[in-house]
């Protein structure tokens, strides 16, 4: 599997692998492991991969007994795996280090001692809870590695044409044209199947939607277990949380509404279990913010959120788990989107997921003021330019499914805010086109942002 980050390790490696190791997080089952791997394979003349879910006594002992004397400690190390290390072109990697916090600690002198580069690989939320007892290495950058994105989906299918041209055709602003219905096809094949490696890998070799939606339901198990597991205290709140994504992206505007947990239940209560499924990569939030202008963060509202799936693949076997195994038919409905069900929410969380790929933090715009139409309106997404200028420095985003749909908040909010605002898009099932000042393009084109 071809992935983005590959690129983001050599410039590490290039620039500054001699002052800092590399800490690689993500959720659970995004190919840190795998990817890691290659990249050791391919550009170093030998590795050494510890794996803490394996390692032994005789492995953790050397970081208590040698740091000290790091000439025995990698003369022991070379022992134990067999393989030669080779100064300035050797990588060492730390992988679940998590498992084993001391090994962590210890690349603070590791570093320091400029022999060989060093990657770890890790689960953020156990990450943050196994740090008793040890001093967090300053020398260590975090990078993330999300789920496989649209392009890297299309690279596993064997097409590296497909995006460059959606690239071209979006910075000119032109209509797709015949190619429209293939790309929407290979599109919606991504959205069902997702972005988690393995189940990637069997959808290219399969082409079975069953037998992709046993693995995604596996690894919802293991995020299941991975709460009971790390979430402590709690456990009931993430998992109720969790357990409640998909019907609250059912609603209209999406917004996770407390009280359908509990009663008279307030976000103080919740606010760690929020943030525990944040850390652990399986929930991405969406924040409401107050006002469209530089600087989203500073207007953010943190009570008021949508809680996207960081996968779209998981969460529509998420969302249909009541029947156990999403059989080829139900597949086949939403591939051709013949399901008697609302699609929106599949088709935001997409774009949440896209937009989360790019490198955006997630806002979007909610007023719902009951003595004043004019100012009533609810906007999908808002992502602020790359380049900042005086003014006009952010994309409106409207998601809209179906042939017939509204834009009346859209332009109400274009007409309150037109100093803050650039080009408003509309993301639709249809083509491309430029109407009324507003652009739309086919949703799968969200990518290009």
């Amino acid at each position: 599997m071809k992935r983005k980050i590959y690129d983001e390790f050599l410039n590490w490696k290039t620039e500054d692998a001699r002052t800092c190791a590399l800490m690689v997080d993500g959720a659970r089952r995004t190919g840190k492991s795998y990817i890691v791997e290659e990249f050791a394979k391919n550009e170093y003349e030998s590795h050494i991969l510890i794996d803490f879910n394996l390692a032994g006594d005789d492995v953790k002992s050397l970081f208590e007994l040698y740091l000290n004397d790091l000439d025995t400690f990698f003369m022991m190390l070379s022992t134990i795996y067999g393989i030669k290390l080779i100064e300035h072109k050797s990588l060492i990697i730390f992988d679940e280090v998590q498992l084993f916090p001391k090994a962590r600690a210890a690349i603070k002198y590791l570093v320091k001692d400029n022999r060989y580069d060093y990657i770890e690989t890790g689960s953020l939320v156990s990450i943050k809870k196994n740090v008793k007892d040890i001093q967090i290495p300053s020398e260590e950058r975090h990078i993330k590695l999300n789920p496989m994105d649209f392009e890297e989906f299309c690279w596993a299918m064997g097409d590296d044409t497909t995006v460059p041209f959606l690239r071209h055709i979006f910075e000119r602003r032109q209509e797709i044209g015949s190619a429209h219905r293939k790309i929407n096809t290979l599109f919606r094949q991504y959205l069902i199947v997702g972005g988690m490696p393995k189940v990637v890998e069997t959808f290219v070799k399969t082409r079975d939607f069953e037998k992709t939606d046993r693995i995604k339901r596996d690894i919802l198990t293991l995020y299941r277990n991975d709460i009971q597991k790390y979430a402590d205290k709690y456990v009931e709140k993430v998992t109720a949380i969790f357990d409640e994504i998909p019907s609250q992206l059912q609603k209209h505007d999406r917004i996770f509404k407390l009280a359908e947990l509990e009663e008279e239940a307030r976000f103080r209560g919740y606010e760690d279990a929020f943030f525990w499924l944040k850390d652990s990569g399986i929930m991405t939030p969406c924040y409401n913010t107050t006002e469209p202008s530089v600087g989203l963060k500073m207007n953010k509202e943190r009570t008021t959120m949508k809680c996207f799936m960081a996968d779209t693949g998981l969460l529509i076997s998420h969302t249909f788990d009541e029947i156990g195994i999403v059989s080829n038919e139900i597949y086949k409905k939403l591939m051709l989107d013949k399901l008697s069900v609302n699609f929106g929410n599949i088709m935001e969380n997409i774009v949440a997921q896209m937009l989360s790929a790019n490198g955006h933090s997630l806002y979007f715009y909610t007023n719902s003021n009951r003595n004043d139409a004019s100012s009533r309106m609810e906007i999908d997404f808002l992502v602020s330019k790359t380049t900042i200028t005086n003014k006009h420095n952010i994309f409106p985003l409207e998601i809209k499914t179906g042939k017939n749909y509204a834009l009346s908040s859209l332009k109400k909010f274009i007409a309150k805010f037109p100093d803050q605002l650039s080009e408003p898009f509309v993301f639709h099932d249809d083509e491309f086109k430029i109407e009324n000042g507003i652009t739309f393009m086919p949703i799968y084109m969200a990518m290009c942002l």
